[in-house]
């Protein structure tokens, strides 16, 4: 991540933040469509899920500039994730869910340095979370 990528990601989340909790929903509906069988691993009742989806991405966001700030935060919950029985290779649909929730709620103004800027971001986060539930081996794959 670069910080004019960091930069970008933020200035998008801000963009989308006053659609939040309908975008959480978007979100979880595109995650559910692409990749049903996560479905279980979710509560029947989403609203306190998707309240803790925002908090959470917009904590990590907003703390892109001060990694030091966001990783130990980022550790326990790809822990705690292993115990919900999320696998490593869930992380990579719930970018692609994340990345066309936010190309949705921006519309035109998204565009492909956004995209790139999330992408990276998303992949960089991924692979430490990765690394830190399953070991560094499985997040290299």
């Amino acid at each position: 991540m670069t910080p004019e990528q960091i930069k970008l990601v933020q200035q998008s989340l801000a963009q989308v933040g006053p659609i939040l909790e309908p975008a959480a929903r978007v979100f979880y509906d595109r995650l559910f469509a692409i990749a049903p069988a996560v479905k279980p691993l979710f509560p029947s009742d989403m609203t306190e899920q998707r309240a803790k989806l925002m908090a959470t991405l917009t904590f990590v966001v907003n703390g892109l500039g001060h990694l030091d700030s966001i990783l130990p935060a980022a550790s326990d919950l790809a822990k705690r994730h292993v115990g919900y029985g999320v696998k490593a290779e869930h992380y990579e649909i719930v970018g692609e869910a994340l990345i066309w929730t936010l190309q949705q709620g921006l519309g035109p103004q998204w565009s492909s340095e956004i995209a790139a800027a999330w992408s990276a971001t998303y992949a960089a986060l991924a692979k430490f979370m990765v690394g830190e539930a399953y070991g560094q081996a499985e997040a290299a794959e």
